[in-house]
């Protein structure tokens, strides 16, 4: 498999996409007036305590307030992150006993802020580098759930152990694979000088204040995508092009000749066909390559995505066609969820089927596919309707959301009144004019198709109008007005042409 990060700056937007044999399979965006929250450490003040909800809400100099739960307010001093017993003594916490208004408390964002939501904050630090994570008020190991062989994730353990500062907690990355002990120093080293000066950040200055942020999206790109699983790292900026470089020295000086500069005049992202995939990302309907489908529609609270068969009639009988598309199904909707960053609830409705070993294997399929998304997953299982239900952490707003806007003629919704209804809608909108002016003759500028209606089959429905209201109606059709949209005003009647 061939993977490469494309990576196309603009004059207003930064774009950075990760290929695998072509194939778009994640896209960030990172805008200059658009700031990233996700990652930044801020002194805040607690502004309320809402012990109905277990959560306070934290003020870190934006307009909504940071959401801060119980159990990111728990310190994790004496348990592990996968304690079961951590979550569980969370339960017998008090958010009051914890926090009190008008408090200074030190937070990170955990979510970005999300349609009328503030961002989720957490105390739980974590400081990312190349190969280690440091939890600075934690005191645990734990090892990248990536990492799958046994015996290299025991090796790490036990190196992140012995190196481990008193006190903190460390998290072994999934770049961190093959490498030894010589290879985390450094890197240590920078988290710990980084977390002093957040430190003493802390001590003194106005509140609420940013007093750490994270890297901007090219660095974390480096940092956190390029591995040597990469085999191009390609950006068409060449000023960027050399700071890039600069960092790949610090950080892994052998991947110096993985980087490259786009010199090329055309398109970076249209040479490498990425516009035409993130367009594919962007629509409801996802085609599969045995001629099924998956329709995904997004709702305020989850994701609903529907497997059909489609053009797909099989080979041998029904169970065998149906097998073959939901697990192709299966793969493509574990790219999907990862290539769009769709988080929270996702309900899938397979097709339906019979044997309960054909349904453990598409929940396998689906399993197994997930474990290429960087992102946390859990396959809850399947409900007594045949639904599969499953989770996708939620950090930042979804690829739809950053890309599109809603639709200033249907709302967002995706659909408009037909045109009978706004023919409806003008027929009263004409009383109603007629009922408040003396005007004797008016003319209406609608839509074509709505004044084909208001007119009718040689005249009949303009007539019946005119009868109606003993006036003169002239309807004009113009296909630069919007299809809702109505124009009425008053004419003067000796003007009129016979």
């Amino acid at each position: 498999m061939v993977n490469e990060i494309i990576v196309d700056v603009g004059l207003e937007e930064t774009r950075v996409a990760l290929l695998e044999d072509k194939e778009l399979v994640e896209i960030y965006i990172e805008r200059q007036h658009s700031e990233r929250l996700v990652g930044n450490i801020y002194r805040g003040k607690v502004s309320s305590v809402l012990p109905g909800m277990q959560a306070a809400f934290i003020d870190i100099g934006f307009e909504k307030n940071a959401f801060l739960y119980v159990g990111d307010a728990v310190s994790q001093k004496e348990f592990s992150e996968e304690d079961d017993e951590f979550y569980q003594e969370v339960k017998g916490y008090n958010i009051e006993e914890i926090l009190r208004p008008g408090q200074e408390i030190t937070v990170q964002v955990i979510k970005e802020p999300i349609g009328t939501k503030g961002p989720r904050v957490t105390t739980h630090i974590t400081l990312p580098g190349r190969h280690l994570v440091l939890l600075p008020n934690a005191d645990y190991v734990g090892v990248s759930r990536r990492i799958e062989d046994d015996v290299e994730k025991s090796k790490l353990k036990k190196i992140a152990e012995k190196i481990k500062p008193k006190g903190m907690g460390l998290i072994v990355r999934t770049a961190s694979e093959g490498k030894d002990e010589e290879d985390f120093s450094h890197d240590l080293n920078f988290l710990i000088k980084l977390w002093d000066k957040i430190r003493q950040k802390e001590q003194s200055g106005s509140v609420p204040r940013c007093i750490h942020k994270d890297l901007s999206l090219i660095y974390r790109s480096v940092r956190d995508l390029f591995t040597w699983s990469v085999d191009k790292f390609i950006i068409n900026d060449r000023k960027q092009y050399a700071k890039v470089l600069e960092l790949v020295e610090m950080i892994s000086p052998a991947l110096k000749l993985k980087v490259e500069y786009f010199s090329k005049s055309y398109d970076l992202f249209g040479y490498y066909q990425i516009e035409t995939q993130i367009s594919k990302a962007l629509s409801r309907k996802v085609w599969l390559k045995c001629g099924g489908y998956l329709v995904v529609d997004k709702t305020e609270a989850l994701t609903v995505i529907d497997v059909n068969t489609g053009k797909y009639v099989g080979g041998h009988n029904l169970e065998d066609t149906v097998l073959k598309t939901n697990i192709e199904a299966a793969r493509e909707i574990a790219k999907q969820l990862r290539l769009r960053d769709i988080g929270g609830i996702v309900i899938i409705d397979f097709i339906d089927m019979h044997e309960h070993e054909h349904q453990q294997m598409v929940i396998e399929a689906l399993r197994q596919a997930l474990k290429k998304d960087r992102t946390k997953t859990t396959v809850v299982g399947m409900t007594g309707l045949g639904l599969i239900e499953m989770t996708r952490k939620k950090i930042r707003q979804e690829l739809s959301t950053v890309m599109n806007v809603p639709c200033p003629y249907c709302d967002g919704t995706g659909k408009i009144l037909s045109p009978e209804s706004i023919a409806r809608n003008v027929e009263k909108e004409i009383g109603r004019y007629f009922g408040e002016t003396i005007a004797n003759a008016i003319q209406v500028e609608v839509h074509p198709t709505v004044g084909a209606i208001l007119t009718g089959v040689d005249g009949e429905n303009l007539s019946k109008l005119e009868n109606a209201y003993d006036k003169k109606i002239i309807i004009k059709s113009s296909s630069e007005i919007r299809h809702e949209e109505m124009k009425i005003r008053e004419i003067d009647i000796n003007s009129l042409v016979c």
